[in-house]
């Protein structure tokens, strides 16, 4: 998830932002997350040619929420990178796939994080992945692209990345389910 290839994720720069979003400095990510600063995030719903999300689990190697299953792609805005440019990144990144669709901004919020790793502007996005994906073995363990019942099964079962959680109970919000 890095806006630059750096071999240790701990040390990629990321903006440090306001309760409003604005930038008021840089850090590497580790810092980031050792001292709870608020940064920036990106979360892109992907859906195959069905309308099925894809759904993974993280690799144990994770900075944050090692090995727990995410709704999303996506991650950190990398320092003096825009939104949508990491949003796009991040979607091909992990999906392991190239010429994308720009993603769909659908809102942002800022999470808080209930155990203690601070905060994060988080913006929320929808791609639509029609050929067939090949995701970062760094990145991803396991992945399926999942129907909206099959999802609504698991939910309650498996351990999720709280933050991909909060951004899929206010996506459903806004969908009306």
């Amino acid at each position: 998830m890095e806006s630059e290839p750096y071999e240790d994720p701990a040390e990629e720069l990321l903006d440090v932002v306001d309760a409003e979003d604005r930038v008021v400095g840089t850090a590497r990510r580790g810092e980031v997350y050792a001292r709870g600063l608020r940064h920036r995030c990106v979360f892109v719903r992907a859906r195959d040619a069905r309308g099925r999300t894809f759904v993974h689990r993280r690799t144990a190697t994770k900075l944050l929420y090692p090995s727990r299953y995410d709704l999303f792609v996506g991650g950190v805005v990398g320092a003096g990178e825009e939104y949508d440019a990491a949003a796009l990144r991040e979607a091909e990144e992990e999906l392991g796939v190239s010429g994308l669709p720009a993603p769909t901004p659908l809102f942002s919020f800022l999470y808080e994080d209930p155990d203690g790793h601070g905060s994060w502007w988080s913006r929320v996005y929808e791609v639509r992945c029609e050929r067939p994906v090949e995701p970062q073995v760094s990145e991803v363990a396991w992945h399926a692209f999942l129907t909206d019942e099959e999802l609504a099964a698991r939910l309650p079962e498996w351990p999720w990345v709280p933050d991909g959680l909060a951004a899929w109970e206010l996506l459903a919000e806004r969908e009306g389910r």
